[in-house]
């Protein structure tokens, strides 16, 4: 059986994109929690936010979680999905999990360049490249807490892949 693979990171940096090339990589299923949560709820993130406030999505974006998680599958996971202490014990317990890191700056250039605020409303109320700094000074020590392996972010997807498929080969070797 193998084991789900995670990809946890800030907005921006490309967990939906990389965990789709890499399922076809790997033969795996897909699964992006975001859009999990958003085809049971039938609202956008920004809904289920404006309705239930910051504590209910982050509630929900667990129960997503959970509800996709299987062997053999690729999971994107939300940005915020971090922050709750057992969706990172969950995470580490029950798969590989691989952060996709990349500095604020970066972060916010793909964010302007495609935004989305209907899905991704702003932490913040700031300006992007604000509320991307602040955010990974925020969570990196999360995201570095939770993962296997750190993954550099800043190079095509194929390359991203690349990495990955490296670091879960000495990952089995080992």
């Amino acid at each position: 059986m193998s084991l789900p693979i995670f990809l946890v990171g800030a907005r921006g940096c490309g967990k939906t994109t990389v965990g789709q090339a890499l399922s076809q990589a790997l033969g795996y299923a897909f699964s992006d929690t975001d859009q999990h949560l958003q085809l049971t709820m039938q609202r956008s993130v920004a809904q289920v936010v404006a309705d239930e406030g910051w504590e209910g999505f982050r509630a929900r974006e667990s129960q997503s979680l959970y509800a996709v998680t299987a062997p053999a599958t690729i999971i994107a996971t939300g940005g915020g999905m971090v922050l709750a202490e057992g969706n990172r014990c969950y995470m580490r317990e029950h798969g590989r999990v691989i952060w996709l890191s990349a500095p604020a700056h970066v972060l916010a250039e793909r964010l302007e360049k495609q935004p989305d605020a209907d899905q991704r409303p702003t932490l913040t109320g700031r300006p992007i490249a604000e509320e991307m700094s602040e955010v990974l000074r925020a969570r990196a020590h999360l995201y570095r807490q939770v993962a296997h392996h750190e993954v550099n972010a800043m190079q095509a997807p194929d390359a991203v892949v690349e990495q990955i498929l490296h670091c879960l080969a000495i990952a089995r070797a080992s």
